[in-house]
């Protein structure tokens, strides 16, 4: 029997490297009687069978790799594009895979991708072969770049259709506006590819070639993309060129012009991409001209107003979902405009945000926005277009534009744009300057503030539009506060106004339709116009009582005499596009003028009278009361006669039984007219809106 020799009483020596822990387990091992572990080397048997094993693993994977068939993840790969995608992607030609390099590259032959469900069958886009070659440093520090991209005659058709809905959408209804970001591309070829455009909602075909052909020498082109179509029926051409494509430095701008025409639009861009490829941001200097700026929705998307030919240049640049012109210079019509704009994407509806300037405004510039033209007088800016319209509007003798409005472009953008005026000409009334802030949102179109400076006194309100409803309805409440009768009815008496004083009113009307016309034509509420004080030329106030001793003598002298204006107050309810007034009164010294009329706003047509009452004895008065009629656009003033033949029969008869004197007598008038009751009227008039406490006293002498 063999006995467990004695533990070493004296402590065990601790190393450099031990811990307590490793020595209680020496000390453990110990006292169990085992031997503490040591490393042994391989036998040369054991590293014998491991140099065989990994030599059968070598051979094995150079084996499959020369057996290797990439094919064999066309159907996964085509899966994993058709998900990303979302339609389906096809791969009918061969795979090659060459990953085994510091420059790893594929190619791909055969490649369709579909149309979304909605769409034609023919397919999005068909491809004969992609090459792909990437290096692999950068990549393993974050950096995709590029050292080939290649297409091989890429055939792709792009449609949008009435709604909106397009086939090279792949967002799946988020982030549809998202920015195209490409790295940096050090050789980039298209061949012989072609590229087909069908825009059902913006009206625009084009169908082009697209090449990028990258060769050292003189014949390196860079990339070229020019082709040809149709937009709103009007030939459309469209060429890109960009820098060579070799070498590209992800820290150096790309450059590249464009050259659009439509029509006799014509649109001109130099710039640059920052960060080549991505298209997130970029700038470049555009040129623009054209009939009209509401064409460049085809092309832009954005929702623009209609206007008179244009020239405008600016800086155009893209910063991710935001679009800005900054500089914005030129002209439109015969109007000059500056400012700054932007575009911000990625919501619901597109939004437009602009400070505009004019410095001076022609004013029958505006007539294009509301559906109508410019002036086509010699001299004055109009494209052939608005000439036929404004040939029409004459023929037609109308004032108000018939023009249907696009209501449906109205709904597709937010807009809050700023702009003044500040100076106006060639207005129908003495106009200084206007300002307005246009705010539109989900197809509510608001102009407030709105407002019309006059040389004396301010037109100011809002404008309203909803086009939110099938058929728009307008809005509008304007007031006029301080102005003045001289200058707001500039008549001309022996080579001056024969009259002067303050006029205020309100204009309050609402109506439905599509156009400027239609909305007026069956527009409801009120109009108001206050004249508190004045003064007239007395041989007019005379010649209206109709006094015509007196006020033939004033008038023959051409004597500058003026009457007191007391008050003048004319209210019209509009119900359906016919404006009543049932009680016009203008109220001077010595005669009193009252009257009643209409104005149908469907056919433009005036129907006033209006009879003078002399407040005083006439020995001869002649009763011929004042007409207005014709159009708006031609008013025509006349007399009634009727009543004066009546008052020659008369005296013709009684002179003829009794005697010559007694002819007279029917043109004899005992003056039994009053004062009217101004203050009445006046209170009555502010209680309906009319400013009249801004009208100032004191009017000047009239001339």
């Amino acid at each position: 029997m063999t006995s467990n020799p004695a533990p070493d009483p004296r402590p065990a020596r601790r190393g450099a490297g031990d811990s307590p822990g490793s020595r209680r387990t020496r000390q453990t091992r110990l006292r169990e009687g085992l031997a503490p572990r040591r490393f042994r080397r391989p036998s040369r048997k054991t590293l014998a069978w491991s140099a065989g094993v990994l030599g059968v693993l070598v051979v094995a994977v150079a084996i499959l790799i020369a057996v290797w068939d990439w094919n064999w993840f066309r159907g996964p790969v085509a899966r994993m594009a058709s998900a990303r995608m979302h339609r389906e992607v096809s791969i009918t030609g061969n795979l090659d895979v060459h990953p085994w390099s510091w420059q790893p590259s594929a190619t791909v032959d055969g490649v369709h991708i579909a149309n979304p469900d909605w769409a034609s069958k023919e397919g999005l886009a068909d491809i004969d072969r992609i090459a792909v070659q990437i290096r692999l440093l950068p990549l393993l520090a974050g950096h995709v770049d590029l050292r080939l991209l290649r297409f091989d005659r890429p055939n792709v058709r792009l449609f949008r259709d009435a709604q909106g809905r397009m086939t090279w959408d792949f967002s799946d209804g988020r982030d549809k506006d998202a920015p195209l970001r490409l790295p940096p591309i050090r050789t980039f070829i298209i061949e012989d590819g072609k590229l087909a455009y069908d825009d059902v909602k913006r009206n625009l075909k084009f169908a082009g070639a697209i090449n990028a052909r990258e060769k050292l020498g003189a014949d390196n082109r860079g990339f070229e993309m020019s082709g040809v179509g149709a937009l709103n029926r009007q030939p459309f051409k469209l060429a890109i060129t960009g820098g060579p494509l070799l070498n590209i430095d992800r820290d150096k701008p790309y450059p590249f012009d464009a050259d659009l025409r439509a029509g006799d639009t014509y649109v001109t861009a130099r710039g640059a991409v920052p960060k080549p490829f991505d298209l997130a941001r970029f700038h470049m200097n555009v040129t623009a001209r054209g009939p009209d700026l509401s064409d460049l929705y085809a092309i832009t998307g954005i929702a623009l107003p209609n206007t008179p030919p244009y020239a405008l240049h600016g800086r155009l640049s893209r910063d991710n979902l935001v679009w800005r012109v900054a500089g914005l210079a030129g002209r439109v019509g015969d109007s000059d405009l500056a400012g700054d704009a932007s575009v911000t994407l990625g919501r619901d509806r597109p939004l437009l945000k602009a400070d505009l300037t004019s410095n001076s405004l022609d004013f029958d510039d505006l007539g294009a926005i509301f559906g109508g033209a410019p002036s086509t007088k010699p001299g004055e800016t109009a494209s052939a277009g608005q000439k036929v319209v404004a040939e029409e509007m004459i023929r037609k003798q109308t004032l108000l534009p018939d023009s249907t409005l696009k209501v449906d472009r109205i709904r597709s953008i937010d807009a809050e744009v700023s702009y003044k005026a500040l100076s106006i000409r060639d207005a129908p009334i003495h106009l200084k300057a206007a300002s307005a802030r246009v705010d539109l949102k989900a197809g509510l179109l608001r102009a407030e503030p709105l407002a019309l400076d006059l040389p004396q006194g301010r037109v100011s309100g809002y404008v309203q539009l909803d086009a939110r409803k099938a058929q728009p309805v307008t809005d509008l409440d304007l007031r006029l506060a301080n102005g003045r009768l001289e200058q707001l009815v500039p008549v001309s008496f022996q080579g001056s106004t024969p009259y002067a004083g303050s006029l205020v009113g309100r204009a309050k009307l609402t109506g439905t339709g599509d156009s400027v016309h239609r909305a007026f034509a069956n527009a409801n509420g009120e109009v108001l116009l206050v004249a508190p004080t004045g003064e007239i030329r007395e041989s007019i106030a005379q010649l209206m009582g109709v006094n015509v001793i007196k006020g033939l003598g004033l008038f023959l002298n051409k004597n500058q005499k003026t009457t007191p204006i007391r008050c003048g107050v004319a209210r019209f309810q509009a119900v359906n596009g016919l404006l009543t007034a049932d009680h016009i009164v203008f109220d001077t010294g010595p005669t009193l003028v009252t009257g009643s009329g209409a104005v149908n706003m469907d056919t433009e047509r005036l129907d006033f009278k209006l009879e003078g009452h002399p407040k005083k004895f006439q020995l001869v008065r002649v009763d011929l009361p004042i007409t207005v009629g014709g159009t708006l656009l031609a008013p025509k003033v006349g007399v009634q006669t009727g009543k004066a033949f009546g008052q020659g029969g008369a005296g013709l008869a009684l002179a003829s039984v009794l005697s010559p004197l007694a002819a007279v007598l029917p043109f004899l008038d005992p003056g039994l007219a009053k004062d009217a009751n101004c203050a009445a009227l006046l209170a009555d008039g502010a209680g309906q809106g009319a400013p009249v406490k801004s009208a100032r006293p004191g009017p000047p002498k009239a001339r």
